[in-house]
């Protein structure tokens, strides 16, 4: 290739890739990279995404070959890639695969053609104990309990293991998805939706059966969950992160197959049933009475003959769970989430035990087509009062970020933006991460909030009263991150967040994408406290909406506040 000034990468021998924001190509390179490539970095005109190995396994297990990936780099290069970089890449996409975990005659086997390369693998800590019996020059022996965490081990080596051993039928269930849903209604289960589980059950072959489904809150992860269910027809545990959530998944498994109240059950807190389709939380699975004891509930793994367990919001699954999956993969599992990062860089362990990413959408290829709605995001930075700067200044390095999230600057904004977003047709959410700034919002303008000590049943009530427009505002503490069904949402403001989270930035904002009636957009505003360590926490924040082609227009105080006076002052 030749050198193209016109075209918006610059791809550089160490792997990373800088995209030029203000390139007329920037979207279509932006489309092509995604895929295979991790942003690090997002700043205003030019972002930094990397190869990493993980990055390139997904994409690999998606079906992405290597060429299709240095064919993408080609296209939008200025510059011919470094000589080093085709080869660096096709070596490391090839490494996924090389070896793979096959049932043969009954027996469990780990096999690959590369004689020297097993010869090296069954020397690596990690790897070596859990092979069992040499079979021949090419294959071990392998336990069946030991199948998680040997490809833990294996792709903490560099080597990711094809997992084609398949799985455990489980106790059929005979389900079928309903034409006319029980709430009334048509029930079309989208092509997405479908192409998602197509693509995880794969007609039932060894490579189907476990997996990451990608999709954007409010796309319809719960219809993919239950449709899988309806293509398997097997006894189904499914986790999620909320009583709450719970709830929902079972009214939706209720509403949209023709299972009844008997055949599912929830497993919580509040009540330990266990039906053919049984939900439960993560907490609930994860509790333990003492410190240092025992996970009295990982039991519900084996209380039925599961041939499906589904993990909503994977990438918030508990560390102890991972424990319990390695111990049972032979039963199919689907990962569901909008986001495959995890803050405790842990995507391996998922990669690992759940199974790769199998199935993704860009968030804006749904909003193109109006499947998701169109959003709108403003960082606004405001000033620390002045009575707090001398407090900032001298404050602990820990307590500084509290400082300037909690600061009262925000409160006045908050007001004017609920008097500009209160239209009938507004339903607001104001989310945040301090309890004591929440209840501060929550009093100075009589609005109803939300908070981990709310009971089950006030909550239930409350987004009830929402969902019909009995109250069009809501103040939400950290509940409202994740498995929330509030689909006529279509404002959220953002007075704090969980320090640099990436996932909850996007599970926000997702909080208000559900598709809407008539042509208001989704508005999403952060409030950042400028010349803070809330600035630096937000731009990480922010990389994972950037990298679905997301842009944050970010605005003074003083100049959104203008623009809202404007707006509310009579034409003419």
């Amino acid at each position: 290739m030749q050198y193209n000034p016109a075209n918006p990468l610059i791809v550089q021998g160490d792997r990373t890739i800088l995209l030029e924001v203000d390139n007329p190509l920037h979207a279509e390179a932006r489309d092509t990279i995604a895929p295979f490539a991790e942003l690090e970095k997002s700043p205003e005109h030019i972002h930094t995404y990397r190869l990493t190995p993980l990055s390139l396994w997904n994409a690999a297990a998606a079906g992405v070959s290597a060429d299709e990936m240095i064919a993408g780099l080609e296209t939008y290069s200025k510059f011919p890639l470094p000589p080093n970089l085709p080869a660096d890449l096709r070596d490391m996409v090839s490494r996924y695969g090389r070896v793979k975990l096959q049932r043969i005659d009954g027996q469990l086997r780990l096999i690959t053609t590369d004689q020297p390369l097993i010869e090296e693998l069954s020397r690596q800590r990690g790897v070596r104990e859990y092979l069992g019996e040499r079979l021949d020059a090419v294959s071990f022996a392998v336990e069946d309990l030991d199948r998680g965490v040997l490809k833990q081990g294996l792709i903490a080596v560099g080597y990711p293991a094809e997992d084609l051993a398949g799985y455990a039928q489980g106790a059929a269930l005979a389900v079928e998805l309903r034409e006319t849903m029980r709430s009334g209604g048509k029930f079309v289960v989208r092509d997405y939706q479908r192409g998602a589980v197509d693509t995880f059950h794969a007609g039932g072959d060894v490579k189907g059966g476990s997996g990451v489904i990608v999709l954007p809150c409010g796309a319809g992860k719960t219809i993919v969950g239950i449709a899988a269910l309806a293509a398997i027809k097997t006894e189904t545990l499914i986790l999620t992160t909320s009583t709450t959530a719970v709830e929902q998944w079972k009214r939706e498994v209720l509403d949209k197959t023709d299972l009844d109240e008997s055949q599912v059950a929830t497993y919580t807190g509040d009540s330990k049933g266990i039906a053919p389709v049984t939900l439960a939380t993560y907490q609930i699975v994860t509790y333990r009475p003492k410190k240092d004891g025992d996970f009295p509930h990982f039991g519900l793994f084996n209380q039925r003959d599961w041939g499906l367990i589904i993990y909503d919001e994977v990438h918030l699954l508990p560390a102890p769970v991972f424990r319990i999956t390695a111990d049972i993969q032979a039963r199919r599992r689907l990962g569901l989430t909008a986001t495959l990062v995890r803050e405790d860089h842990r995507e391996e362990d998922v990669f690992s035990l759940i199974g790769p990413k199998k199935y993704d959408v860009p968030w804006r290829v749904l909003e193109s087509k109006g499947w998701i709605a169109e959003a709108q995001c403003h960082e606004v930075r405001l000033g620390l009062p002045p009575a707090l700067r001398m407090e900032y200044a001298i404050a602990e390095w820990r307590d500084k970020f509290r400082l300037a999230s909690e600061s009262p600057t925000k409160d006045d904004l908050v007001e004017l933006l609920l008097e500009h977003h209160n239209h009938p047709e507004d339903r607001v959410l104001v989310i945040g991460q301090y309890i004591k700034q929440l209840r501060r919002i929550s009093e100075r303008f009589d609005i109803p909030i939300i908070t981990g000590s709310t009971t089950n049943s006030e909550r239930e009530d409350l987004y009830g009263r929402f969902r019909a427009g009995a109250i069009r505002r809501l103040v939400l503490s950290k509940v409202g991150n994740f498995a929330i069904d509030l689909p006529d949402a279509n404002v959220m403001v953002q007075v704090s967040g969980t320090f640099g989270s990436r996932q909850e930035e996007a599970q926000r904002l997702g909080r208000i994408l559900r598709p809407k009636e008539g042509e208001r957009p989704a508005c999403f505003y952060t409030l950042v406290t400028r010349d803070t360590r809330e600035m630096d926490f937000a731009h990480h924040r922010q990389l994972f909406l950037t990298e679905q082609g997301y842009s944050y227009e970010i605005v003074d105080e003083s100049e959104l506040s203008a623009r809202l006076l404007a707006a509310s002052e009579p034409a003419g």
